[in-house]
């Protein structure tokens, strides 16, 4: 039988299109054959790079290739997230990306890359509260008392952050524009830094990540008033919610993602995001996370990436009703 009009196209565009599906499910077959490279856009010892370690680690297991972690920290998660969405985009680099990712585009200018067209999504990993912390010494049992306090001594308050832009400092700014309470942005070159400097009395408050909280006020180091999330976080049930501690709809957590350059073949991402939700599933790897601080909540490639879209929305709105700038 002879084709000729739509029918001899739509054959034409068939063949053509069969070796190129042919050869990308075979590079996912054989994915992965080598290391891959895990970018974390902060520095050492913070919120996402102690998620990374452990889940990382899994994956090696999981994948039989190790995970190799790395750290290109500053400019609010950018530079991380700029050397990630101009690499090959063949699943051998990753990117892990924190609320961050939705909040830099609206405090950077001319940022080089989109934070939504040049990347691929792989999924969502975790969820956390972050805790707003202070250090023995300010005189306080609560936040209430913590916003008079601020108020009545209007320069000398502090609250350190992981840099401008960064989750920290919108926790704070959205503090801030809720109570009136004026306490002054201290930004770090990480959250390891501000939580050094918050645990020797540097600074007085800080807005940590659960992870980083946890062991500093088991051990005494710090006091907790409040978490950031409309629940109570249950590694520390006997620490308040927000609102429950007086500061009426506030509510705010951070999410950790998967991302992967713009144009990564779709069968590695889908094995990719099929073997996280494996090792998320596991008992061993909830407990380290939950020790963490953190909460598994892995999601496919679409939800997440319709919650990316959401959360830039979110997150843009948040800076500009808390008039929050680079400083």
């Amino acid at each position: 039988m002879r084709l000729s009009g739509p029918a001899l196209v739509l054959c034409t565009m068939l063949a053509a299109a069969a070796p190129a599906l042919a050869q990308g499910q075979a590079a996912a077959q054989n994915y992965p054959s080598r290391p891959i490279k895990l970018i974390v856009p902060f520095a050492p010892g913070g919120f996402t790079d102690v998620v990374a370690r452990i889940v990382g680690m899994k994956m090696s297991q999981s994948l039989g290739q190790q995970w190799v972690i790395e750290n290109k920290a500053g400019a609010g998660s950018t530079i991380g997230s700029d050397f990630v969405a101009k690499a090959p985009p063949d699943g051998y680099t990753l990117l892990m990306v924190s609320s961050t990712h939705v909040i830099s585009p609206w405090i950077y200018r001319n940022l080089p890359y989109d934070p939504i067209k040049s990347f691929t999504v792989i999924g969502k990993l975790v969820d956390s509260p972050y805790v707003l912390l202070v250090h023995p010494r300010v005189p306080v049992k609560n936040v209430r008392e913590f916003i008079a306090l601020a108020k009545a001594q209007p320069d000398d308050i502090h609250y350190a952050s992981s840099g401008n832009g960064s989750a920290q400092h919108l926790m704070g700014g959205l503090f801030v524009a809720m109570t009136g309470a004026p306490l002054k942005h201290v930004p770090y070159r990480g959250s390891s830094g501000a939580a050094t400097d918050l645990v020797a009395g540097v600074v007085e408050s800080s807005f940590a990540g659960l992870p980083n909280a946890l062991p500093q006020v088991a051990q005494g180091r710090l006091k907790a008033l409040a978490v950031t999330t409309a629940k109570r976080a249950p590694q520390m049930p006997d620490v308040p919610t927000m609102q429950e501690a007086g500061v009426p709809g506030y509510a705010a957590s951070v999410w950790l993602a998967l991302l992967a350059p713009a144009g990564t073949p779709p069968e590695i991402v889908r094995k990719l995001n099929g073997e996280i939700a494996k090792v998320l599933a596991a008992p061993d790897t909830k407990k380290a996370l939950f020790d963490a601080g953190v909460e598994a909540t892995p999601t496919s490639p679409e939800e997440m990436s319709a919650y990316l879209g959401e959360e830039l929305a979110r997150w843009g709105k948040v800076v500009k009703d808390a008039h929050i700038r680079l400083e």
